[in-house]
């Protein structure tokens, strides 16, 4: 796959992904942190499933 996402929508997703992960650790300690997840792996590998199938990119990278 394509990478779609440009350099601070990654950063932006990791940072939120951490955010949003550190609360089963820290805070009100509930399952519901582990969605977090989902925005840091899709940071990590630069591919985001939604962006594909709406056509979006954030990539500068062009086409090929």
């Amino acid at each position: 796959m394509q990478r779609n996402e440009g350099t601070i929508d990654r950063a932006l997703r990791i940072i939120a992904g951490l955010g949003i992960l550190s609360l089963v650790f820290v805070g009100p300690q509930t399952a519901w942190g582990w969605i977090g997840l989902v925005p840091l792996v899709t940071g990590l590998v630069g591919v985001c499933p939604v962006y594909s199938i709406f056509g979006i990119r954030t990539c500068p990278t062009p086409r090929s």
